[in-house]
């Protein structure tokens, strides 16, 4: 069995050698698709691997993008891989295992260990926080949510035993410039679900979500590093539902 992997990127020269790097002798075929405003070397250095094809294109959002780089992959198990994300050697030898294995599954799950701010987060409900990362494109898609996009999948989920790695954010202004895009994005989302932003919203979801990261999830474990995080997790959903009320008005 051969594997498949899409990644998305802009402005990830920084970033998206780590990944390819830990790709080799493992995914048989990478596929990678540059926003087209992408205004570094993210393309250059990509097009350097002999196991990648690459593609500068037009941005469609999350959900289409990625199922545009699906729509392009050679092999039906696909591994799905964003640019600032590395395999660990562990999880490497495990998808050359299952390479020669029989797949129980259409879809497996692996747990995601964050870097943030120069510290490996292990709780705040951010680990061992599972994601659906590894699929056989023949039973399973991308669902069409413009931000924190999925897979729609039907049936049991598998299990890679093994972490991934995610450089989440390097420094603070990394994380609030992807902060005003995201919460912009959610708010269209919520709206074009019919979503009215309430008075209880704006003030106790933002409330919930701090104590369930800091107190019920022992983000107090993570140091000032699990405090931060707490507090701006609860300003995003603040600023989401502020912007949700905005549009609410302007309608």
């Amino acid at each position: 069995m051969k594997l498949s992997a899409i990644v998305i990127a802009k402005n990830e020269e920084k970033n998206i050698e780590l990944c390819l790097k830990s790709m080799l002798n493992v995914i048989d075929d990478v596929v990678v698709i540059v926003d087209s405003k992408t205004t570094d070397s993210t393309l250059l250095v990509a097009e350097k691997y002999s196991n990648t094809n690459c593609e500068l294109r037009e941005w469609q959002g999350y959900a289409k993008t990625k199922a545009y780089a699906v729509s392009k992959t050679k092999h039906d198990w696909i591994l799905w891989i964003d640019a600032d994300e590395e395999l660990t050697p562990e999880l490497a030898d495990e998808l050359q295992q299952f390479k020669a294995s029989e797949p129980n599954f259409h879809c497996y799950d692996v747990a995601r260990r964050a870097f943030f701010l120069g510290k490996w987060i292990k709780h705040s409900g951010w680990y061992p926080a599972r994601i659906k990362r590894f699929f056989n494109k023949q039973f399973v898609k991308f669902d069409d949510k413009q931000v924190h996009e999925g897979l729609d999948v039907t049936g049991e989920i598998g299990h890679l035993k093994h972490d991934l790695n995610h450089y989440t954010d390097p420094n603070i202004e990394h994380y609030f410039t992807k902060f005003n895009s995201y919460t912009t994005l959610a708010a269209n989302e919520l709206d074009a679900k019919d979503r009215k932003a309430s008075i209880s919203d704006i003030l106790l979801r933002p409330l919930f979500i701090f104590l369930k990261m800091y107190i019920f999830r022992r983000g107090f474990l993570d140091g000032l590093h699990g405090l931060m995080l707490a507090v701006f997790s609860s300003v995003y959903v603040f600023a989401k539902y502020c912007k949700l009320w905005e549009i609410n008005n302007k309608k």
